[in-house]
């Protein structure tokens, strides 16, 4: 594709995303020096090549996926953020947080109003967690709470009803078998092999620890990666949608974990068309990672028409993402040094 074609394509898509009405050859005049017939067959050429289409014959003409698609990927110049914008950015997030999961919260409900669309945060867990620790507190006669933490915050706990008490020299035992062998394992490396080379390795001690184990694998298998959507009403308010469509997909929010999936490795630009069984028609998702420690927690996401402006709200999303990642990193720097004192 020539450089005639590919600035009137961008013209045609940042055209339809402010007006959202069809673009035609007088509107891309003012961005491209060439007289209105060129640009109409240059139009109709983009139009064979699957990138714009003409929803009506005397009607100009709209991106398609495939136009958005390399707009995003190749011609879009994204509107760095200003230090005014920034600071009005930090400003909508907390200074004080309880929990990593309220800031995101806080951040996804934030970032749905600054765009009007409905934002998405999507956990790792346990794709990228690791177990942190691994402790057992006896409670009563034969009966043990099992307390898991991971690397991004979860904490699990489960009481164990044994068959007998455990003496102090079994649970020491227990208690070093667990910081050599699982502190520090990802929890997506436990498999049936990993848990019963794990338990043989107890050896004398099998029959009576393994019960913990057992225990400790159900925990983690608990461990289900969540979605958490805000700003739906931004999705029932939208005309580019069909209202029973959304609907049927705020019915089924679990759904959009198989489309995040693949999702934490970097920023992602998804499509409708693109996504088998996404029911949402002419719609797109964008996606950010956040971090913890330097492993990825999670990620937050934008839900809304294709015809949104990705070259002012990507880096809203990214500059979300990375002030989250800083904030829980620095709380988590302060936790250390208090625990040094």
């Amino acid at each position: 594709m020539d450089d005639r074609k590919l600035k009137i394509l961008t013209a045609v898509v940042d055209e339809y995303i402010v007006s959202g009405e069809p673009v035609g050859s007088k509107a891309i005049m003012s961005h491209v020096k060439a007289s209105s017939a060129t640009i109409r067959n240059e139009m109709a050429e983009l139009e064979k090549q699957g990138y714009l289409e003409q929803p009506h014959t005397s009607a100009g003409r709209v991106p398609t996926y495939k136009g958005y698609r390399l707009y995003v990927d190749r011609l879009m110049e994204q509107d760095p953020l200003s230090e005014d914008e920034k600071k009005e950015l930090d400003a909508m997030l907390p200074e004080d947080f309880v929990t990593e999961k309220d800031l995101v919260e806080k951040a996804s409900l934030a970032l749905a109003e600054l765009t009007k669309c409905a934002t998405v945060v999507a956990n790792s867990t346990p794709k990228f967690s690791i177990i942190s620790k691994v402790e057992v507190i006896p409670t009563g006669k034969r009966m043990y709470v099992i307390l898991m933490i991971t690397s991004n915050g979860e904490i699990k706990n489960k009481v164990c009803r044994l068959e007998f008490d455990l003496t102090h020299e079994q649970l020491e035992f227990f208690d070093n078998f667990v910081k050599q062998n699982l502190n520090g394992v990802p929890l997506e490396e436990l498999s049936d092999d990993y848990i019963s080379k794990l338990t043989e390795a107890m050896g004398t001690y099998m029959m009576t620890l393994s019960p913990l184990v057992s225990e400790l694998v159900k925990m983690t298998k608990e461990l289900d990666r969540s979605v958490i959507l805000k700003g739906q009403k931004n999705l029932l308010t939208c005309k580019d949608f069909d209202q029973s469509e959304i609907i049927s997909f705020l019915d089924n929010e679990k759904e959009l974990m198989d489309f995040i999936d693949g999702t934490f490795s970097g920023l992602n630009v998804m499509f409708s068309p693109e996504k088998d069984g996404f029911v949402i028609h002419n719609s797109s998702i964008i996606t950010s990672p956040f971090s913890k420690g330097g492993r990825t927690a999670g990620a937050l996401g934008l839900i809304g028409p294709m015809r949104i402006d990705y070259a002012k709200f990507i880096p809203y999303l990214e500059y979300f993402t990375s002030r989250i990642s800083d904030m829980i990193s620095q709380r988590d720097d302060v936790s250390d040094d208090d625990k040094e004192l």
